[in-house]
């Protein structure tokens, strides 16, 4: 047993009692039905969550008005037929085991959905952040109707049978819109100073308290600082919190920023450090005697459990920890926290896949999270003989789940050791996690009795000597070589090598590729001391600066001094320099002492030939089917072990 004597102790506010401090925040997961009622995959998503011994589920943003949804599949809460569905899911949590709570929700201007039709309503009619369409500015008539409609919804989830209400004031929706001078211009009671602008979040608690009773506990999340230029601070909020707390709010969740905000630091990349924004719930503590949650990158319950005994905060948060593994908890209390899957922070498969692509959620590195109904749970009705070649990301995965699943597995790797491109980029700045989850994931394929045979290429006349049942091809890609002259001198190098240590970084650095790959091996060169130049052909970077690692990314190598040329395409190299093409000029770089290779990657489509002409059945997995991302490769591993 472990001894998180502080995580582990219960908590009662008002008349709930929470048998621990964890807590899962909201998020946000699109898997409603398309008439915003509940669903069987929202409910086995949470009745997972649930069952990880968390004290409180917080579940996600739930609509209050018809006006507040960010999409047709997010849960509603404003009218009585959204009751029956939110009643099974309260029901679901508390079944396995958590107290539950909803999060009460407004987008304002932050829907894309509704901005499109436009039907989004705002503070003032000012662009969004996030999508730049403007929303309609509400009159005082309609903020009044969304006042009341708050504490309606309250009531609703009350007779639902949840434990509690949380109001989103957080992340730059409606709230923290009215909060706001960048969002809020008006001229009247509800915008001017700081305290006005407070009102409209003021005048919701006050109505939700109002409509639930003394004793129903009202959580209130808020981003304590809009970690914005020009945008509030902590010490603004520290002003507001004393009539919050008089207007009902009996806990208040201390987030950070908007989904506006530089660096998305509302989901923050790797790059902050594991509660990184407890400071500001101390300063919450500091000022009103409530209890006080915590959140900001958690994924290791002692981290938790010291900032709950030094007293900065009462309950911690572990939010996309819960989907990267939901079982991290349990794995503590029984003195295993070596086993903990820990969140990359990648935000692939939670808050980009739903901002950016407008998909259901997922988790990069848990092909279980946001698959619960389609995730086998038991042993497959045959154990077959399954030969899976390629131990990347997508062949782990596959190796693992089969073996799970109860069949023969055998994975296959040509190199030393397995791990595949993700050894690599697990040395670049920032990534350590990547290389640790490959360990841990490694570990677990071992511990489900797969023979790892390494330094194995397959051959034809291997499969069709053993003529296994089932090939899973997880081969991957190569590295693109551009046809160019001087491609062969000693100073040459490919991005891998470079990231293993294999080749020593060279002072005069030129990267080929401004992609993912190039620009992280940049940043890796500019930690070592070299000088950078990052070439691609492309007329902007491919690394967008609206995922949080791209543009963590994007500012390291500003600020590190590397330049970035683009519609730049390479013609040759020389011995202390090369020939370039810009916006078809020819051009010289110089001083150059090392060229750096990171253009590109293509699949490989090894054995596949083979497997048709010997009528093995087979299937093609991640890299090797296209070059894309460590979502994309679990889940294919996954799926295909599912269907052997």
């Amino acid at each position: 047993m472990d001894a998180l004597t502080h995580l582990w102790s219960p908590i009662r506010i008002k008349d709930l009692e929470l048998a621990n401090r964890a807590v899962m925040p909201a998020m946000g997961t699109l898997l409603g039905n398309p008439d915003g009622t509940v669903s069987d995959a929202l409910c086995a998503c949470m009745k997972r969550r649930a069952k990880s011994g968390v004290g409180l589920v917080i579940t996600e943003v739930t609509a209050v008005h018809p006006t507040a949804v960010i999409d047709d599949r997010e849960i509603g809460a404003y009218e009585d037929r959204f009751i029956p569905g939110l009643k099974r899911l309260a029901e679901t949590i508390h079944k396995a085991g958590a107290r539950a709570a909803v999060q009460l929700h407004h987008a304002g201007r932050e829907s894309f959905y509704l901005l499109k039709k436009g039907e989004a309503v705002a503070p003032s009619a000012l662009p969004s952040l996030v999508y730049g369409l403007t929303a309609r500015e509400m009159t005082i008539k309609e903020i009044r109707e969304i006042i009341q409609a708050f504490g309606q919804a309250a009531v609703r989830v009350r007779q639902a049978g949840f434990d509690a209400v949380e109001v989103h004031g957080a992340h730059g929706y409606l709230l923290t819109q009215f909060l706001s001078a960048l969002s809020n211009r008006r001229e009247d009671e509800y915008g001017g100073d700081f305290k006005n602008r407070a009102r409209f979040v003021l005048e919701v608690v006050q109505e939700v308290r109002q409509s639930v009773g003394p004793d129903f506990p009202i959580i209130l999340r808020l981003s304590c600082e809009e970690f914005i230029k020009g945008g509030y601070t902590v010490e603004d909020v520290q002003t507001i919190l004393p009539d919050l707390v008089r207007a009902g709010a009996d806990v208040i969740h201390a987030s950070i920023g908007t989904h506006g905000s530089p660096g998305g630091v509302s989901s923050a990349s790797a790059e902050y450090e594991p509660g990184f924004n407890v400071w500001r719930a101390r300063k919450v503590k500091e000022t009103v005697d409530v209890p006080v949650i915590a959140v900001g990158r958690f994924s290791e319950p002692a981290l938790a459990d010291e900032v709950i005994a030094r007293g900065e905060a009462d309950l911690v948060a572990f939010g996309r920890q819960q989907l990267a593994d939901p079982d991290f908890l349990i794995k503590a209390r029984e003195g295993r926290p070596e086993q903990i899957r820990k969140c990359l922070a990648c935000n692939q498969g939670c808050i980009e896949r739903l901002i950016l692509e407008g998909r259901s959620i997922r988790c990069a590195i848990n092909p279980e999270t946001g698959q619960e109904l389609a995730y086998p749970r038991g042993w497959a009705k045959v154990s077959r003989q399954v030969w899976v070649v390629g131990a990347g990301p997508a062949g782990l995965t596959a190796a693992s789940e089969a073996a799970r699943l109860g069949h023969k597995v055998t994975l296959f790797e040509k190199e030393d050791h397995p791990g595949g491109q993700v050894r690599f980029a697990g040395r670049a700045p920032h990534k350590e996690l990547y290389a640790q989850w490959l360990d841990g994931l490694i570990d677990q394929v071992r511990r489900r009795g797969v023979k790892i045979q390494t330094k194995t290429p397959v051959t034809a006349a291997m499969l069709a000597e053993t003529q296994p049942e089932v090939v899973i091809l997880a081969v991957g890609a190569e590295p693109i070589r551009p046809d160019v002259p001087g491609l062969d001198r000693p100073m040459v190098g490919q991005a891998s090598a470079i990231l293993e240590g294999r080749i020593r970084p060279g002072r005069e650095v030129l990267v080929v590729g401004g992609g993912l790959i190039g620009m992280e091996t940049a940043d890796f060169l500019l930690a070592q001391g070299s000088r950078v130049t990052v070439i691609e052909q492309l007329p902007k970077s491919p690394v967008t600066k609206a995922a949080a690692h791209g543009y963590m990314l994007h500012k390291r190598l500003q600020t590190g001094g590397c330049h970035l040329s683009f519609n730049t395409v390479l013609k040759s190299i020389q011995e202390d320099s090369v020939t370039v093409t810009k916006a078809g000029q020819e051009e010289e770089i110089r001083p150059v002492d090392q060229v750096v290779l990171a253009a590109g990657m293509k699949p490989r489509s090894d054995l596949i030939e083979t497997l048709e002409t010997l009528k093995i059945r087979y299937f093609v997995v991640g890299d090797a089917v296209q070059v894309r991302r460590i979502i994309e490769a679990v889940e294919e591993g996954a799926r295909a072990a599912w269907e052997v």
